[in-house]
């Protein structure tokens, strides 16, 4: 090593490391742990009030404690075995099994066909031009507006006449229900995922068609998997609202057999079984099994941030 090498390597500057941060002490954040432990005995009262009625034998829930008082599996053995007695002792089919599986189909379908028709609107709001652009995305916010109630006549009688002419849609028909669920499928997803397609780079856009690509290879191929995140969240949303729909759902279907969940275990506290709490705060907890798993698959795509980092400089 020449002289001039020795004299630089001397005068370089020394890198010092830099601290390790220092980790919060209790003492200074234990309001933080006051307020989050509260927040979580605010959210679990409920679902522990309406556990403690599920497993307690009495059926009046004005007398359910915070912890059964006499326990008992009879309410969940009722639903699995799809009957249910009224306050005379009478037995009733109530098939709980067929409610579930009829609102799981229902709302997996509307929420893929509510997150593909919500994604196409978005995607030609969000990057193309065209006459009628703004009044159709007012239009779209305004039809949210009118209270559901409002559109339960108009609904029915709808499908009573369209039924006269095409048997496919008609009265007490699932695939009905699912039609109608289906044409309240844009408006709000739409106005959100179009918030979110105007934050994915449009360089991306052009430069998959300098390639060749075309509107179609665009939209399925590169804006669609980065926005990811915004269609689990329409999806999850979706299923769960649709899930939980009691109004219309009464409104079209009349046969138990076709019953959705929420109109089914409706007669569970109604006259016609007798008013059946403990039952019905049974199907309840398994009613918020589905949801719950959906939000578990759906998370690590709501949580991730896909379109970050995919236009560099």
């Amino acid at each position: 090593m020449s002289t001039v090498e020795i004299v630089a390597a001397q005068s370089a500057p020394i890198a010092l490391e830099a601290p390790a941060p220092r980790r919060p002490r209790l003492v200074d954040t234990w309001w933080r742990h006051v307020v989050g432990v509260f927040a979580c005995l605010v959210a679990l009262f409920p679902i522990w009030f309406v556990a403690s009625a599920a497993f307690n034998r009495d059926n009046s829930i004005s007398g359910t404690s915070y912890l059964p008082t006499h326990f008992t599996l009879h309410n969940f053995g009722n639903l699995l075995h799809n009957t249910s007695k009224d306050s005379s002792g009478t037995t009733i089919d109530a098939p709980f099994l067929r409610w579930i599986l009829n609102s799981i189909g229902i709302a997996i379908v509307t929420a893929i066909a509510t997150v593909i028709i919500s994604a196409l609107a978005a995607y030609a709001f969000s990057r193309f031009r065209f006459r009628g652009r703004r009044f159709g995305m007012l239009a779209l916010l305004l039809v949210q507006m009118f209270p559901q109630l409002l559109l339960v006549v108009a609904i029915y009688l709808i499908v009573l006449n369209v039924g006269r002419i095409l048997p496919v849609v008609q009265l007490n028909s699932l695939f009905t229900v699912m039609l109608v669920y289906l044409g309240g499928a844009m408006g709000v997803n739409t106005w959100l995922m179009k918030g979110f397609l105007d934050s994915i780079p449009k360089e991306l856009d052009e430069s998959a068609r300098v390639d060749g690509a075309s509107a179609g290879q665009i939209f399925w191929g590169v804006v669609l998997p980065l926005a990811l995140p915004v269609l689990a969240v329409i999806a999850l949303w979706s299923f769960i609202a649709t899930f939980n729909e009691f109004v219309i759902a009464s409104a079209i279907l009349n046969t138990t057999s076709h019953f959705t969940l929420p109109l089914g275990m409706y007669g569970f506290i109604s006259n016609q079984y007798g008013q059946r709490w403990g039952v019905f705060a049974a199907g309840s907890l398994l009613a918020a099994v589905p949801a719950a798993l959906l939000f578990m698959f759906l998370q690590r795509f709501i949580v991730s941030g896909l379109s970050q980092g995919a236009v560099k400089g």
